[in-house]
């Protein structure tokens, strides 16, 4: 039974690493002979092929779901009923609609849509709208989270923003009743912590600030503030607990057998919550853990514990395939691994203590190679918060957020009940706030497979039982996933970056012993790219500081997240082509027409057009030469600019430009392009941006030179090697997920 609930299992995991679907006709075939298969000798293959070829049908259906490309940037009108809780952050409101019907196109199942300045929308309503929609897509860059493939995992057919829209129908049922009672949690006075009761008692973590998220992650705590596993068996536990107590003192009817009766309460307690709490898909995954856990308390204790984990596995991922997406899924059912591993074989009783301290230290550790994996963040506080924050919030805030709701009712009683557990979470979080300054998350460079492999089999040995024989080795294991030795680029030659930003503009320059960031993203509201996207990639890229920050000018598309940069990593000079309008803690420097300097053999040479009037104009670019190859950086230089720079009498034939203004028709004149003569042009630009970037004149300019255009709207981050001819490389492209490429 083990073997077969493995293979099935492998199976099912499987198709994450696929880098492309087979054809549909294929996966039908496949399934059809593994049920052949399992009446002959060779059912196990036929379990293999069964759940690899339902996890590869049911994600082409997924893919299939999503928008007609002919629709997509259209503004249609539609009609749906919104699902979920909706949020509202810096005037955005933000949900999702489904059982969707529009008289002119074909709509996938599941919409996420966003409406600047909307009116309140509440959960279960049904509306009319006029909506621009788009294909899923989502910036690709190295070790940043990947938006695509989380709302692929949510079976999301397209985004849209919000254009005009009508109520139709009022909201009704579960939905509704959750929405109000998230509005009523919210209006209570708890201590400046009533979104952080909503997200314990409903899963619903809009109303936590970005700061908070920052920090949770920071400290290795994310986990606690999202209905999860460990709330459910918490709550399951309680009911189980008391049963079984009333049993033990006696006060149990004695018709009545205790422990079927205390699975049965465990799991109703548990499924309530959940429903409660939304019942999403972790907390889909969190219920059927539960009910095998309890199943096999029941009637299956002989089995050991690996048939149950293997067989919630299972169910999880033949219920929806593409929970592997989700790095929660990983998270979750490798921490149960942990701890399994961490206490079999154990001898005697330990005390309270050394168990609750050993399961802190290993989920620390075990889970280290998984978070690398998932580009993680790596919390080195998280061992020493989780050994107080959760028994502070299972013990304390969750029982009197669970129990101050129940008691909303009563005048008082529950507003005072949530006062306190308001007031307790708040303490947590500024307990949470100091350990996260003396030991900030950790982003690790990425590592090669074999070092992975290195790390996580020393991993294993560490939190062996202790008669396991060469247990120290596994230090030794680690030294190549902690501290990759990565090599470094020859002498003369360039890495160049051009980072997938949306639109906006972040390139970074790599010699052999330098770094330098042209440009630092753009930043919208709360949404800063630099945060979000530049630092992770630089982080993930092994850099941890920058010996020069180039920010162009001082537009926000350039220089919003240049703060947030500066910030996440070492920044030693700022170099700027609009000071007077860049906020005075960057510190920067005025860019001068002229500044050159060589880094390792690479010749860099700066430039600033004397032109005023224009902020695009006022660019800082740069030119940057290895080996006789050169590319230049033109920012958002118009064709004034340009005639100015060529006026300037630099050398500006190049191989690579980056086309200035995103493509814009401003810019990339035909006598400037003539002069480059380039044979690549990149373009850094949002996916059907308002501003209609590229614009086909200056398309059409580049295709008569002749010179190729790669464009990180469609290929994501670029990445090319000055100095040895090298052709770009596409991160889209490079990526071994089955996305549509």
């Amino acid at each position: 039974m083990v073997s077969g609930l493995a293979t099935l299992a492998v199976g099912l995991l499987l198709l994450r690493w696929i880098p492309s679907l087979p054809p549909v006709w294929w996966l039908y075939f496949q399934l059809v002979l593994g049920f052949g298969l399992l009446m002959s000798r060779a059912w196990r293959l036929g379990l293999f092929l069964l759940g690899l070829g339902w996890a590869c049908l049911s994600a082409q259906w997924a893919l299939d779901d999503r928008l007609d490309s002919r629709l997509d940037g259209q503004v249609r009108w539609l009609e749906g009923r919104v699902v979920g809780l909706p949020s509202t952050a810096d005037g955005v409101v933000r949900f999702e609609l489904t059982d969707l019907h529009s008289a002119r196109a074909q709509l996938p199942g599941r919409l996420r849509l966003s409406w600047h300045d909307g009116p309140r929308v509440l959960a279960g309503e049904r509306w009319r709208l006029a909506v621009r929609l788009k294909r899923p897509r989502g910036l690709v860059n190295p070790a940043t989270f990947d938006y695509e493939a989380w709302l692929l995992a949510r079976r999301i057919g397209a985004t849209g923003s919000v254009k005009a829209g009508e109520r139709v129908q009022p909201a009704d049922g579960l939905v509704a009743w959750r929405d109000a009672l998230r509005q009523r949690l919210l209006e209570v006075d708890a201590n400046g912590r009533a979104g952080g009761l909503a997200a314990l008692v409903l899963g619903d973590g809009s109303g936590l600030q970005d700061r908070d998220w920052r920090l949770l992650q920071d400290t290795g705590t994310t986990h606690l503030m999202v209905i999860s596993g460990q709330h459910i068996t918490l709550f399951a536990g309680v009911l189980y607990g008391v049963v079984a107590a009333l049993a033990r003192f006696g006060l149990w009817p004695r018709r009545l057998p205790w422990l079927p009766w205390a699975c049965f309460m465990a799991f109703a307690g548990g499924l309530g919550y959940g429903v409660m709490a939304g019942f999403d898909v972790p907390v889909q995954r969190a219920c059927v853990m539960l009910a095998v856990v309890l199943l096999w308390r029941l009637r299956f204790r002989h089995l050991g514990f690996l048939t149950p984990l293997l067989v919630a596995l299972c169910v999880v991922l033949s219920v929806e395939p593409l929970v592997i997406l989700q790095p929660g899924f990983w998270l979750s059912f490798g921490a149960v691994v942990l701890l399994i591993l961490a206490f079999a074989g154990r001898l005697g009783a330990w005390p309270w203590w050394h168990t609750w301290w050993r399961a802190q230290w290993v989920m620390g550790l075990g889970l280290a190679p998984l978070l690398l994996a998932l580009a993680l963040p790596i919390s080195l506080s998280g061992p020493l918060a989780n050994l107080v924050a959760v028994p502070w919030i299972s013990l304390v805030v969750l029982p009197l957020a669970l129990l101050g709701t129940l008691l909303l009712g009563i005048p008082v009683v529950g507003d005072a009940l949530l006062w306190l557990a308001g007031g307790a979470l708040d303490l947590l979080f500024q307990m949470l706030a100091w350990m996260a300054a003396q030991l900030p998350a950790w982003i690790p460079e990425q590592v090669p497979l074999w070092a992975w492999f290195l790390g996580a089999s020393g991993v294993l040995l560490l939190i062996a039982p202790a008669g396991v024989p060469l247990r120290a080795l596994g230090l030794a294991l680690l030294m190549p996933m902690l501290f990759p030795s990565n090599e470094p680029l020859a002498y003369g030659q360039a890495e160049v970056r051009v980072l997938d930003v949306g639109q906006g503009l972040s390139v970074l320059v790599r010699t052999r012993e330098h770094a330098l960031l042209y440009d630092a993203g753009p930043r919208r509201g709360d949404f800063d790219i630099g945060e979000r996207v530049v630092v992770p990639t630089l982080r993930g890229l092994g850099v941890s500081r920058i010996d020069l920050m180039l920010i162009s000018h001082a537009d926000s598309d350039h220089a919003g997240g240049a703060l947030a940069v500066q910030r996440g990593v070492a920044v030693e000079r700022v170099l700027a082509g609009e000071l007077e309008r860049l906020s005075p803690e960057l510190g920067a420097e005025r860019c001068s027409a002229g500044d050159a300097w060589t880094w390792e053999g690479v010749d860099f040479l700066a430039w600033q057009s004397p032109l005023t009037g224009d902020s695009n104009d006022a660019s800082c670019v740069l030119a940057i030469e290895a080996l006789g190859e050169r590319i230049l950086l033109s920012g958002d230089l118009g064709t004034r600019g340009e005639a100015a720079w060529v006026a300037s009498g630099q050398p500006l034939a190049a191989r690579w430009l980056v086309a200035g203004h995103h493509g814009s028709r401003t810019s990339s004149s035909s006598a400037f392009l003539r002069i480059v003569a380039p044979e690549k042009v990149l373009i850094s630009r949002g996916h059907l941006n308002s501003y209609g970037h590229p614009h086909p004149l200056v398309v059409s300019r580049i295709r008569a030179l002749p010179a190729d255009i790669h464009d990180t709207a469609e290929q994501g981050h670029l990445l090319l090697r000055l100095g040895v001819n090298s052709e770009p490389e596409s991160g889209r492209e490079k990526s071994v997920f089955w996305r549509e490429k």
